[in-house]
């Protein structure tokens, strides 16, 4: 037999004596199998960038035909609701600092005079800012309702002198790729998988090494003729399956549940995750044996992954918005490229061929850490 068949007997051993171990602890087991397609249920309903339904106060001072002929445009479409019609400014003052509404719209007594005489007139909108992200919305819908609003009066008023066919000089057709519906959940669903699978495979494994030093049943595998990367491959095998099958769920509750589309090769997107997971999976091996302390790993592993994956990955704030060096900080995050690589494939169908820099980096990243943490599983007892 050579030296190739008995490191694969061993890595194969030290396989299955992981796998025994992660089948006694069921709770741990389910919770690995399940908790991924939970979260992506929880968070796919609970986490939105649609703004909708924005409450909003009217202050009506002028009460013309005219004033409510301008609301009338707020009052049919989903983006503005009207929440109540207020008689002062102490009443939108309680309304915002209650949270009830988050704008409010003030005619002036000379609305209707003004329009009239063709000076045209002003309104006030009260925005609550504290959301900016919501404000800046909010505040588009109302322009965007504005303008038309303008334009009908301008088209009535160049009719009303015989000038019927008027073109406007540019026309804009829009067409939206990819996801013509403009539904957040598309980027929010794959971007959450990539998330919970990084914190996920970084958890489970951070345990291996240092439960292994605590249960004192390190000694007994120091004396054995196994090395250090056979260590490494065995203690990963059982949690790459588990991560594959976690990558299989989380896309069909993504797609099936809240119609999360597959434009491309979900066989390439299975493989570059794959690698994904091995790099995760490797970076929780490391910190289990550079801690040897369960407890300590576990918070190293929350730390490392969970704050820098959802921040820094381009997940929810775009890399190119942060600081320069803040943007080189994210090319250490394994997450930010498999960010890149759901959307690209996932979203936009895209050939693995456009997403090789994304993949050298998946490669890279996870070399090193393998490189890493094979050295730092010392197969000897600690001075």
């Amino acid at each position: 037999m050579n030296a190739f068949s008995r490191s694969l007997k061993r890595i194969a051993a030290i396989a299955d004596k992981e796998w025994i171990q992660v089948r006694r602890d069921s709770r741990s087991l389910i919770l690995s199998l399940l908790a991924p397609a939970l979260l992506i249920l929880l968070f796919g309903y609970a986490l939105t960038m649609d703004v909708k339904n924005v409450s909003m106060a009217v202050y009506d001072q002028d009460r013309t035909s005219s004033s409510r002929q301008f609301l009338e445009g707020f009052s049919h479409t989903e983006y503005i609701h009207i929440h109540s019609y207020v008689n002062g400014y102490d009443e939108i003052d309680r309304l915002i600092d209650t949270g009830d509404i988050a704008m409010a719209m003030v005619i002036p007594k000379d609305f209707s005079v003004g329009l009239r005489a063709g000076k045209g007139t002003k309104v006030q909108l009260l925005v609550d800012g504290s959301d900016s992200m919501s404000a800046t919305v909010s505040l588009g819908y109302v322009q965007a309702i504005v303008m038309q609003y303008n334009r009908d009066i301008q088209v009535d008023m160049l009719e009303s002198i015989g000038i019927t066919n008027m073109k406007e000089p540019v026309d804009m057709r829009n067409r939206t790729w990819y996801n013509p519906e403009m539904k957040s959940r598309n980027l929010i669903i794959p971007g959450l998988i990539v998330i919970i699978l990084a914190i996920i495979s970084a958890l489970i494994t951070s345990l291996t090494i240092s439960r292994e030093w605590e249960r004192g049943t390190m000694e007994t595998l120091i004396t054995t003729p196994v090395r250090p990367r056979e260590v490494l491959l065995g203690k990963l095998i059982p949690y790459l399956f588990i991560g594959v099958f976690d990558v299989v769920l989380t896309f069909l509750v993504g797609n099936l549940v809240f119609g999360v589309p597959m434009q491309g090769s979900f066989f390439e997107l299975l493989l570059i995750a794959f690698l994904f997971l091995v790099g995760t999976s490797s970076l929780g091996i490391l910190i289990s044996a550079a801690t040897r302390i369960q407890v300590m790993s576990i918070q190293v592993a929350i730390v490392v992954t969970y704050l820098p994956s959802l921040i820094l990955s381009g997940f929810i704030f775009p890399v190119k918005n942060m600081p320069v060096f803040v943007q080189g900080i994210t090319y250490l995050i394994p997450a930010t490229y498999m960010v890149t690589v759901i959307k690209g494939i996932a979203i936009k169908g895209v050939a693995w061929s456009l997403l090789v820099t994304q993949v050298l980096f998946l490669a890279v990243f996870t070399l090193l850490v393998m490189t890493v943490a094979m050295k730092k599983i010392r197969m000897q007892l600690p001075e």
